[in-house]
């Protein structure tokens, strides 16, 4: 009995010795990961991740800040378009009175935008979607002061405007960053007048570069998460040290936290433009190019997906007096390399008209150069090819493209044949062809009728992928398709 009362004495005390060490061990642990950390984690200031304060900054940024109210004279809409008519689409009082809206009256129609001073002069940037077709325009500045405003130049293509002010008392610019050097992850603050409610300013970080968004042929969008909403257009991003490196556009409404600045650089090249023309000049190559998909790469034998593909070239224009060809890949302008169709427009854009520069392309596996002078682009939309999705399938029915059918289509030629229907699930669908598209060339080869044309078809049995270039009204582009 005392033999195994001692034998539990025992194990008792092994097992508090046992617990103690194992508390000790990890309080000794956690002493230690806290030494390190302390040793890793470095505690400056400038390495914080979250500033301390933005109050600072924003005392600095909103003297330059400013509320824009426009006016617009508009007509006004007709019973008929008035939806909430009881009786449905028919007014019954024209039964009485004679159709209205014949003769709208005009009204008036109010927006609020944001903008910012530039210089001491009192020209402001802003959005061009703020002030296009207004009427009467108010600029309220962050002191209280109101002055009437003046276009003094816009620029649809990207949204932006410049307008002046003439102020009695001393205006205070923003200091303009450079976007190029912005990185994600960077905190930014948007100020602007959201909703109409001035002087608003909101933080948050820069998201991406280089964004798309469809707005136009030069989009090259920041995007943040710093809160953006309307009247907030035109205002600017600024970066931690009070410059601006953006001009808050565009939000995608259905989305939280995704807001979109067009870039300060592109502002600096413009501005200057608006200032002493009122519009935009630019550079002109004269081609329609669209994307090089993973089918199309294939097709072409190219090693990489990079570059514009020329789906078609101007006649007369510098491409072609160049010697540039549909089908050629351009993966350098000027010295600039050309990542994809998206980014050549703005590099040519931004080329003084007249400039003779070297232009780099891939034409059947071999690096050509070719001297182009660069001309002027009229002011119309951008010429460009769109890509269609080259899937698998093959299975269309043709016909000669006629003259008559030529007119018709709208198009200049009569070689060629014409889609004249596409089977549900077949190659063409999948490949988004369309009735009415002309299909130019086979693998390269031009085609006049439906007798060479299917001729042609039959020399490629066996082959991965079929290349057809089509053309879609005054476009044309390049489709890839893969036969079953």
């Amino acid at each position: 009995m005392n033999t195994n009362r001692t034998i539990k004495i025992v194990l008792a005390v092994l097992l508090i010795v046992t617990v103690l060490g194992i508390g000790y061990g990890l309080s000794a642990t956690a002493s230690s990961d806290a030494k390190a950390a302390q040793a890793i984690v470095p505690t400056a200031p400038q390495t914080q991740m979250v500033p301390a304060t933005f109050s600072d900054l924003a005392e600095q940024v909103r003297p330059g800040v400013v509320n824009i109210q426009v006016v617009k004279k508009v007509q006004g809409a007709d019973f008929r378009g008035f939806q909430g008519n009881p009786f449905g689409g028919r007014n019954p009082f024209e039964d009485f009175f004679g159709p209205f809206g014949m003769n709208p009256p005009e009204r008036r129609q109010e927006g609020v935008g944001s903008g910012f001073i530039i210089n001491r002069e009192g020209y402001i940037l802003t959005n061009n979607h703020v002030v296009e077709g207004a009427d009467q325009i108010k600029v309220k500045l962050a002191g209280g002061d109101e002055l009437a405003g003046r276009i003094v130049g816009r620029d649809p293509k990207t949204d932006l405007a410049l307008i002046k002010v003439e102020a009695s008392s001393a205006l205070h610019p923003l200091t303009l960053g450079d976007s190029d050097a912005l990185k994600v992850g960077s905190w930014v603050v948007a100020v602007g007048s959201p909703f109409g409610l001035e002087q608003t300013v909101t933080a948050g970080i820069v998201s991406a570069k280089g964004r798309v968004i469809g707005s136009g042929p030069y989009d090259n969008f920041i995007q943040t998460d710093a809160s953006i909403n309307p009247g907030n257009s035109g205002g600017p991003l600024i970066n931690l040290q009070g410059q601006v490196v953006g001009i808050n556009t565009a939000i995608i409404a259905s989305g939280q936290g995704i807001g979109f600045a067009i870039p300060i650089n592109m502002a600096k090249e413009i501005a200057p433009q608006l200032q002493k023309h009122g519009h935009v000049t630019r550079g002109l190559l004269g081609v329609a190019i669209q994307d090089v998909t993973p089918e199309l790469a294939k097709a072409f034998g190219l090693k990489e997906k990079k570059g514009a593909l020329v789906a078609s070239v101007n006649p007369g224009g510098p491409a072609e007096k160049a010697g540039i060809e549909a089908g050629d890949l351009i993966v350098a302008f000027d010295g600039k390399p050309v990542a994809d169709s998206k980014e050549l427009p703005r590099i040519v854009a931004a080329t003084p008209v007249g400039k003779a520069v070297t232009v780099t392309l891939l034409r059947d596996g071999k690096t050509l150069d070719r001297q182009v002078r660069v001309a002027e682009m009229e002011e119309k939309a951008v010429e460009t090819a769109k890509a269609a999705p080259a899937h698998k399938t093959l299975g269309i029915g043709v016909q000669d493209l006629t003259p008559q059918i030529a007119r018709e289509l709208g198009i200049k030629g009569a070689a060629g044949v014409v889609v004249t229907q596409v089977e549900p699930g077949s190659a063409a669908a999948e490949a988004m062809l369309q009735a009415g598209d002309v299909i130019r060339e086979v693998n390269r080869k031009p085609v006049k009728n439906v007798e060479e044309f299917m001729r042609k078809l039959e020399q490629t049995k066996g082959q991965e992928s079929i290349l057809l270039l089509i053309q879609r009204g005054t476009g044309s582009l390049f489709v890839a398709v893969t036969p079953r």
